[in-house]
């Protein structure tokens, strides 16, 4: 079994790594590790993530309270989010919070990454959706992620960064890089005229070579899978099932039609 002071190093060089690769800067960013139920690692607040030491690296309970610290250091700041998606994602053990250029820039726009474009994203990733905006440090981005843990491994923060989390440290920071490579194809093929997208048809069978991985974690494929109706949904579905989104467009459709015919439009 790995020792929680291997686990620190992991920790500092997942640091290294998303501050050299610039998806940080100055102080920007948190990463944590769970060790039981009640016991999780995570970086401090205020301190650069490309310069760390395991002595940096706080352990705190589910609550986000102080275990250990050594020192001035302090938890991040962004501790209740973590504590939000281990609270709700009992499969998880690592969240990384980043501010990755491409995938930043899709969460300022307001635009979500749900456009098919190449495999190994519709495979790893689904789609991304953005979570609305919150205050950093307080329980407005908890409550904003919330509602899409339970079916996304990923998140982008609205005008604020992107949220990774997976079965381990070293899959939550490959959904990082996994998130801004996605944004960063999808912004150069904006700028070439726009994506050709993956059909349907294509999209359902890289959903299928998913489930035939046994891929962990939450995935449209899986929510796809499960819906009661038995109809596909769409690449970009979100926490409502495709049975439900069929419905409220079929009455939103049906509404603009009546008003049309009684010139309300």
């Amino acid at each position: 079994m790995i020792s929680e002071y291997e686990i620190k190093k992991e920790i500092c060089e997942i640091g290294k790594r998303i501050y050299n690769r610039g998806m940080v800067a100055a102080n920007d960013g948190n990463i944590s590790v769970k060790l039981s139920d009640n016991e999780f690692l995570c970086t401090p607040t205020g301190v650069s993530k490309g310069f760390m030491t395991p002595e940096y690296i706080c352990k705190v309970d589910k609550e986000g309270k102080v275990l250990q610290a050594n020192g001035s250091f302090k938890p991040s700041s962004e501790i209740k989010m973590h504590m939000r998606v281990y609270k709700e994602r009992p499969d998880v053990n690592s969240v990384v919070h980043a501010h990755p250029m491409y995938a930043t820039g899709f969460a300022i726009a307001g635009i979500p990454l749900t456009q098919p474009i190449m495999p190994e994203a519709v495979i790893s990733l689904g789609c991304v959706p953005i979570a609305e905006y919150g205050t950093p440090s307080t329980e407005e981005i908890p409550n904003a992620v919330s509602k899409y843990l339970p079916y996304y491994d990923a998140v982008l923060l609205e005008n604020h960064g992107a949220l990774t989390y997976s079965d381990s440290l070293l899959n939550a920071y490959h959904k990082m890089e996994s998130v801004e490579f996605y944004a960063k194809l999808l912004y150069i093929s904006k700028q070439l005229g726009g994506p050709q997208e993956l059909n349907d048809a294509q999209v359902q069978r890289l959903y299928e070579i998913r489930r035939q991985f046994g891929m962990t974690g939450k995935h449209p494929a899986d929510l796809c899978q499960n819906n009661k109706d038995g109809k596909a949904s769409c690449h970009g579905c979100n926490s409502k099932n495709a049975s439900e989104q069929d419905s409220t467009q079929l009455v939103a459709e049906i509404t603009k039609k009546v008003m049309e015919q009684l010139g309300l439009k």
